[in-house]
C-alpha cells in the first residue's frame, strides 16, 4: 500500500506552541505516525547524550494512506497550516510518496532510552539498555500511536503519577495512546486498569504494549470508545493526557467518575489555554493540588474539594 508522507517545516516565536498547533491540524485529519523532529533538551547523563543531531529544520511528519481524497486532504491541510501566518507561524508543507514499510519505521530513529523519573525509565524496543537494581523498565513500541514517553505532556503525567499512585487502586487512562500511562500505573501495582481511546489503532498498539510489559490481562480492559460511555463507577487514579479543549469539554465526565480521594492528572495543556481548563475545573468544583510546568507545557493533579 502507497502513502503520502505529509511534512510541515516550519518557524515561529515560540516553537512549543507552533508544535501544538501544527500537531493538531495533522491529528485533526488523522494522520498517522506523526513525528516531531525539533530541538530537545539534552538528557542526563547515560542516557544518550548527544546522540541526536540538531535537526536542520523544525518539522512535523504524518502519513495518509492513498486513496481518492487524499489530495483534497493535503490542499486542506496546505490551507490551515497557511493561516497560522497570523500568529507569526511559517509553515512549508512538504508531500512524496512513500511504501507500508517506509513509513511505520520512519520515526524509530528519534526514539532514544529515556529516563523520566529516578526509578522509572521508557526503553524502546529496539534499543539495548541494562536496567540497574530497583529500575522501572518500561517495554516501548508505540507504532502509530501518540506516546513515546519523550514529550514532555507523557513525561510530566509519569512523573505525577509515580508521585502520587498508590499500589492496589484502580487506574482510568482517557486517550490511552500507546499505553503508556496504563503500564506506569501497572508496573507500579495498579489492582484494576481501564483504557480508553477514539483511535482503533491506538487500542491495538496499547494492547501490545501491555503484553510486552506482561501485564496481566485479567487486570485491565481496553476499548475503542468514549468517557461518556463507561459506567460512572468512581475510580482511585485517573489520567488524561490529550489536549486542552477535549479537556474542558470532558470535565464534567471525568468529575462524574471520581470519589473524593480520587486523583485525576490532567495533561497536553500548553499554558495559553490553561485558564479555559482552570476555569472548567471551577465549574466542576476540582481543584488542584500539583502544578507542573515544561517550556510551553502544564500538566495538573486535580481533587475533588
Amino acid at each position: 500500500m502507497k502513502f503520502k508522507k505529509v511534512i510541515a517545516r516550519f518557524d515561529g516565536p515560540d516553537i512549543s506552541i507552533a508544535e501544538e498547533l501544527i500537531c493538531d491540524i495533522f491529528f485533526s485529519f488523522n494522520l498517522k505516525g506523526v513525528v516531531c523532529d525539533i530541538p530537545l533538551d539534552e538528557p542526563d547523563e547515560g542516557f544518550g547524550t548527544q546522540t541526536l543531531p540538531l535537526p536542520e529544520f523544525n518539522s512535523i511528519t504524518g502519513f495518509l494512506p492513498v486513496t481518492d481524497n487524499t489530495e483534497i486532504q493535503v490542499e486542506d491541510i496546505g490551507l490551515k497550516t497557511a493561516k497560522l501566518s497570523d500568529l507569526s507561524i511559517r509553515v512549508e508543507l512538504l508531500t512524496e510518496i512513500v511504501d507500508e514499510k517506509d513509513w511505520a519505521d520512519a520515526w524509530k530513529d528519534y526514539f532514544e532510552v529515556t529516563p523520566v523519573t529516578d526509578r522509572i525509565t521508557i526503553k524502546p524496543d529496539w534499543k539495548a539498555h541494562t536496567a540497574r537494581k530497583g529500575e522501572i523498565v518500561i517495554h516501548l513500541d508505540p507504532g502509530m500511536a501518540f506516546g513515546t514517553g519523550t514529550h514532555p505532556t507523557t513525561s510530566m503525567c509519569i512523573k505525577l503519577i509515580d508521585a502520587y499512585f498508590k499500589p492496589g487502586t484502580s487506574f482510568l487512562d482517557i486517550g490511552t495512546g500507546s499505553g503508556i500511562l496504563m503500564i506506569t500505573a501497572g508496573k507500579l501495582g495498579a489492582g484494576r486498569l481501564v483504557g480508553i481511546d477514539i483511535d482503533p489503532v491506538a487500542v491495538s498498539v496499547a494492547r501490545k504494549n501491555l503484553e510486552k510489559n506482561a501485564v496481566p490481562p485479567a487486570i485491565y480492559h481496553l476499548a475503542c470508545a468514549g468517557l461518556h460511555t463507561l459506567p460512572e463507577d468512581p475510580v482511585d487514579f485517573i489520567a488524561a493526557n490529550i489536549i486542552a479543549q477535549v479537556i474542558v469539554d470532558i470535565l464534567p465526565e471525568i468529575e462524574k467518575r471520581m470519589a473524593d480521594h480520587t486523583v485525576t492528572i490532567l495533561s497536553g495543556i500548553i499554558k495559553d489555554r490553561l485558564k479555559d481548563v482552570t476555569a472548567g475545573l471551577e465549574i466542576c468544583q476540582l481543584e488542584v493540588i500539583e502544578k507542573t510546568v515544561d517550556h510551553e507545557w502544564v500538566a495538573l493533579a486535580v481533587k475533588k474539594r
